[in-house]
């Protein structure tokens, strides 16, 4: 049976169409997922991502710092104060990458990690196994949710639902630091390439903090939306551009992994030996020069026919109204390439990701 979040009961209200996603019935759209595209890139769209895995991490002075700087490959250091966020990966012994997450400091022996939802099992189990010899205790949090708010009119809207003690601190919120009071947690974060919030709340109150959002002129956003945005933002999905047989440097992350002091975390030893051995593909945008729709695990190849790598992810892009895509390619595939679509091989340029940020086209079209 699909999970369902707080929200479900709302989603129907709003003529959500609900689907299958990691196990959960969530919202595609609610009628048009071009216009919820639009919408965020312009104004304001909240989504309910209540499906993602909040886990709290607490222990004697000093051992959640250590499991952290040993779990993973970024460092959580660079949380200089708390409620700063630091984006990294969990990789395997292998240098895969286990997961992509959000790890905020919240001062002392207090750090609270977000995870994605369809790797919530497979996440769980990781960190309890690398817990051995570390005095720390892993706590998940399902009694919370989580809502997504974004946009560049976002924060002005939103302020409305937050607690009263608690806007000021959000309205002043740095990218990537969170305040949080009681069991509400502001962090200015998202998943869309847009300025915004996720709300981390009381999954009691979160019902009427989404009809407080719609009640400001927020307009709710599904799932289609929010991979068209992020597509668009060049971030990567779990599973389609990274995944456990793919080391950072190949999925375009290469900049999260914290190699410049001695610390030992899982993977090191593998990813420094493929940067050694020298970074033979890499992640990168495609934009389609010609009419056509770019998807998911199409071939690249040369002029020549010679393959290249696979389109990683890949569709339409409304903001840009081209076709586009990540694809992970040989690193020395140059600037042009071809695509295998429907027995035809269509032009591609090589661009670099993003695609567009805070309402900005950074490439040329």
């Amino acid at each position: 049976m699909l999970k369902k979040t707080a929200l479900h009961a709302a989603h129907i209200e709003a003529g959500g169409k609900l689907v299958d996603f990691g196990g959960w019935e969530m919202p595609l759209h609610y009628g048009s997922q071009l216009e919820e595209h639009h919408v965020v890139r312009q104004a304001a769209g909240v989504f309910d991502v209540s499906h993602m895995t909040v886990v709290d991490i607490e222990g004697e002075a000093g051992e959640p710092r250590r499991y952290l700087r040993h779990l993973l490959a970024n460092d959580i250091d660079k949380a200089k104060t708390p409620g700063q966020a630091v984006y990294t990966c969990m990789l395997n012994e292998a240098g895969g990458v286990v997961d992509d997450l959000i790890a905020y400091w919240r001062g002392g022996d207090h750090y609270r990690l977000v995870v994605n939802a369809a790797t919530r099992d497979k996440d769980l189990a990781w960190m309890a196994s690398q817990a051995e010899g570390f005095n720390i205790a892993l706590t998940e949090r399902p009694q919370l949710a989580m809502l997504a708010v974004q946009g560049p009119e976002a924060r002005s809207h939103a302020e409305a639902i937050l607690p009263e003690s608690l806007r000021a601190p959000a309205q002043a919120l740095k990218p990537f630091h969170a305040a949080e009071a009681g069991d509400w947690f502001v962090a200015r974060t998202g998943y869309t390439g847009e300025d915004g919030w996720e709300v981390i709340l009381p999954e009691a109150e979160v019902a009427a903090a989404w009809a407080a959002a719609l009640g400001a002129g927020i307009r709710p956003c599904g799932l289609g939306a929010r991979d068209t945005l992020r597509l668009e933002a060049g971030l990567n999905l779990y599973g389609s551009d990274m995944d456990e047989s793919t080391p950072p440097d190949t999925s375009n992350l290469g900049w999260t992994l914290a190699l410049g002091e001695d610390r030992d975390f899982v993977g090191r030893a593998a990813v420094e030996a493929v940067r050694g051995q020298g970074i033979a593909r890499k992640l990168t945008g495609l934009l389609l020069e010609s009419r056509g729709v770019l998807r998911d695990h199409q071939e690249v190849v040369s002029a020549s026919g010679e393959p290249l790598g696979e389109i990683t992810s890949g569709g339409y892009g409304p903001t840009l109204e081209r076709s586009i895509a990540l694809a992970r390619i040989a690193s020395d595939a140059g600037d042009t390439v071809h695509v295998k679509v429907r027995n035809k091989l269509l032009t591609a340029r090589v661009v670099p990701p993003p695609f567009v940020r805070r309402g900005t086209i950074k490439v040329e079209i």
